[in-house]
C-alpha cells in the first residue's frame, strides 16, 4: 500500500510542477508563487474545517523546523523556473536526482533525529541510472 501511495505522490508532484509552471508562465514566478500558496492555504483550511481539526500550537519545537515553509516556497519557485526553461520531465528528473542525493545524506547521518541507514555502495548503481537517464533526456 505504501508503494502505491508513493507512486501516487510522484504522479501528483508531476502534475503540480505542470500546473505551477503553467501559472508561472501566465503570471510570473512571484505572483504565481503567491497564488499557489494562497490556494494551498485555503484548501488546507477547508480540509481542517470539514474534518473539525483545530489548529494547535506546540512549545519546544526548534525554530528551524518551521523552515519547511521557506523551503516549500523556494522549491516552487525553482520548479517554475525549471519548467519554463527545461520542461516538466527534465525538471522532475533533475529534481529527483537532488532528492535522492539529499535523502542518502540524511539517511546516512540520521539528520534531524531520524533513523540512520548507512550508505551502501550498491546505491551508486541507482544514482548512475538516474544520471544516465537525465543525460539521455537532455541530449536526445
Amino acid at each position: 500500500m505504501n508503494n502505491l501511495i508513493s507512486v501516487l505522490i510522484g504522479a501528483l508532484i508531476a502534475l503540480m510542477v505542470l500546473f505551477n509552471g503553467s501559472l508561472s508562465s501566465f503570471f510570473g514566478n512571484y505572483q504565481a508563487g503567491v497564488i499557489i500558496h494562497f490556494v494551498g492555504l485555503v484548501a488546507t483550511c477547508l480540509f481542517m474545517f470539514t474534518r473539525k481539526i483545530k489548529l494547535k500550537t506546540k512549545k519546544n519545537i526548534p525554530f528551524y523546523m518551521y523552515m519547511a515553509g521557506v523551503i516549500g516556497v523556494i522549491t516552487v519557485m525553482f520548479n517554475n523556473i525549471g519548467f519554463v526553461n527545461l520542461g516538466a520531465s527534465l525538471t522532475l528528473a533533475i529534481g529527483l536526482l537532488g532528492q535522492t542525493i539529499a535523502s542518502i545524506v540524511c539517511d546516512h547521518f540520521g539528520l534531524l533525529g531520524t533513523n540512520k541507514f548507512k550508505f551502501e555502495k550498491k546505491k551508486f548503481i541507482g544514482l548512475a541510472f538516474i544520471v544516465i537517464g537525465i543525460g539521455i533526456m537532455n541530449y536526445f
